[in-house]
């Protein structure tokens, strides 16, 4: 037994609370190492009367280790525990401070979770987990009033550069809600509706107000709506990292210098405000001159910003808010962001932008989710690329699991391009079959799925400009096979809780293999899906319940016995089946 190799500590994803009585605890060993594990637990005050073994379970892996988990309903909201690790017939007891051979007598050397206050239960909006996101950029979604159309527009459908303009709007959107409702979605992102230089909006110029080129906030509300009326929710982007070169406060600093009252809501290094060799004087994102760092840390930039927050809640009933380049902000303005937000609306949504592990976002006083960047880099380097074969993507996935609680992991916003990166299709070379099995993992894990507008059609586009072109209505240049694989997905997954809220596990994902097969567990819902994304046939065979298995959906005929599925696969074959009793 390599001891070393075993860790816990009473907080983040190793023990925290699930809901308002459940208590759920994770243990990490060597992979492969331990037998069984058990949490030895109870209530501190009658610990003799209280006190159980509780078996854990596997509950995920990666490339080193092991994850093991259990939950815990404790009578008095608070619980006193250890470990009881085994390997065969080698038994060792994990207290907070040492391992040792004998039980340990009492509790005062165990770990504790003191109490399961309410408060500080981490509690994601429930509806997040039954949505399905549909990522919009507005300027280039549809043009449904040529009168609002910036100067020098474009002709629809031309091609994108990083300056141009098409004329893209709210009423496009309102127009084409019958396109989403016929999808199936039930949720859309947008990315920033406020007035600004660019296309696409980024350089907030007016947090309370809707871009002229857009329309107003008379147009917003009635698109938010509209969108209520359909089951469809909306969610807005915030830039609340920097601003944009015209915001009013800024220019004022560029104009006064040092004598300007906002002075201190930026990070100024140096004045006069200027460029020296490619490096801003005041700090920014990313360098762009154009778009200078906010200072989150001023009572009255985090008080304006704050208000922003409320606002478009309040006044126009929008569902959440993404954030953009949300790790370079300090935590205490998230702390506050997240107090005004779900005082505004306790179901608001609170999604972050970032692009790696996000822990220390995810305790339940910031944000409700991340964009799952991870996921997305381990779907495309399976499914897509071929960098990874199917235990390194299995161990890929088991490590993002284990980093998050799983209330975080449930309402995670699963998406594999956006307008950050090249276009699905394109990643993918232009090969649809890869492009369907990514989507097709997408859409039955753990987490929220998002589809980039267009996808659902086939289009394609490099890195920006390219992946920012305009949304595809010419009826003769849609696929529409693609856009039913994509409306048949969505209703499996609307009809199916257990690809929504079931636990996941690997049934098969060996080393240099190139097909995976996993299950979708709750209470006595089952789900099997198989996936071989290798361009000749494979054969599946996974003991399963003893149970008749229905067809749900798949690329070729698939057959199950009970109790055994013994499938050959076609090339980028795939198959999600149902066990029925």
């Amino acid at each position: 037994m390599l001891l070393e190799a075993v860790y816990h500590r009473p907080r983040l994803n190793w023990s925290y609370a699930y809901n308002d009585s459940t208590i759920h605890l994770r243990l990490r060993a060597k992979k492969g190492d331990l037998t069984e594990v058990f949490a030895f637990a109870g209530d501190k005050y009658t610990w003799d009367t209280t006190k159980e073994l509780i078996p854990m379970t596997l509950f995920t892996s990666d490339a080193m280790f092991d994850y093991w988990e259990c939950a815990s309903v404790p009578i008095y909201r608070r619980l006193k525990y250890g470990f009881l690790l085994q390997k065969d017939n080698e038994k060792v007891w994990m207290t907070e401070n040492d391992f040792q051979t004998n039980r340990p007598e009492n509790p005062n050397k165990l770990f504790e979770f003191p109490f399961i206050n309410p408060v500080d239960v981490f509690t994601p909006p429930a509806w997040v987990k039954d949505a399905v996101f549909y990522q919009i950029f507005p300027e280039r979604f549809a043009n449904g009033d040529p009168s609002l159309d910036p100067k020098d527009v474009q002709p629809w459908g031309a091609e994108p550069t990083p300056t141009n303009f098409f004329g893209g709007d709210l009423q496009g959107v309102i127009d084409h809600l019958d396109h989403l409702n016929e999808l199936g979605i039930n949720a859309i992102y947008f990315t920033p509706l406020f007035t600004a230089t660019t296309n696409h909006k980024y350089d907030t110029e007016d947090y309370m107000k809707v871009d002229p080129h857009f329309g107003d906030i008379a147009t917003l509300k009635k698109l938010v709506d509209l969108c209520h009326k359909r089951g469809i929710r909306v969610l807005l982007d915030a830039v609340f990292n920097h601003s944009g070169g015209t915001f009013a406060p800024f220019l004022d600093v560029q104009e006064k210098g040092e004598d300007s009252i906002y002075k201190d809501w930026f990070h100024i290094r140096e004045f006069p405000l200027q460029v020296v060799n490619g490096i801003p004087t005041y700090d920014t994102f990313a360098f762009e001159p154009h778009m200078p760092k906010l200072n989150t840390e001023h009572p009255e930039v985090k008080e304006y910003l704050l208000k922003v927050a409320e606002f478009w809640i309040t006044e126009v009933g929008i569902d959440g808010w993404r954030l953009d380049v949300a790790n370079e902000v300090d935590h205490d303005f998230w702390r506050e962001f997240r107090k005004v937000v779900k005082r505004a609306n306790p179901e608001a949504y609170i999604l972050g932008e970032i692009w790696h592990e996000s822990a220390p976002w995810l305790e339940g006083d910031k944000f409700d989710a991340v964009m799952n960047y991870p996921f997305t880099d381990a779907v495309l380097d399976f499914f897509v690329h071929g960098n990874l074969d199917a235990e390194g993507f299995a161990n890929s996935i088991g490590r993002q699991l284990s980093r998050y609680p799983l209330q975080a992991s449930e309402v995670a916003f699963n998406l594999l391009d956006s307008h950050d990166t090249p276009r699905l299709l394109t990643l993918a070379a232009g090969d649809k079959n890869k492009m369907r099995l990514a989507a097709l993992f997408q859409f039955t894990f753990m987490g929220t799925p998002c589809i980039y507008y267009g996808d659902e059609f086939g289009m394609d586009g490099e890195g920006d400009p390219g992946c920012r072109k305009c949304m595809e209505w010419n009826p003769e240049k849609q696929d529409r096979d693609l856009f039913e694989f994509y409306r048949q997905l969505i209703q499996i997954r609307n009809e199916q809780p257990a690809l929504r809220t079931g636990t996941f596990t690997f049934l098969e994902a060996g080393r240099q293999g190139s097909k995976i097969a996993y299950e979708r567990r709750l209470d006595l819902e089952t789900i099997v899906v198989l996936i071989n994304s290798e361009e000749t046939a494979q054969t599946f065979r996974i003991d399963v319940d003893e149970r008749n298995w229905e067809n749900l959906f798949t690329a070729d005929t698939v057959r199950a016995e009970r109790g055994k599925l013994n499938v050959k696969m076609p090339a980028y074959g795939f198959a999600i089946l149902k066990a029925i009793n």
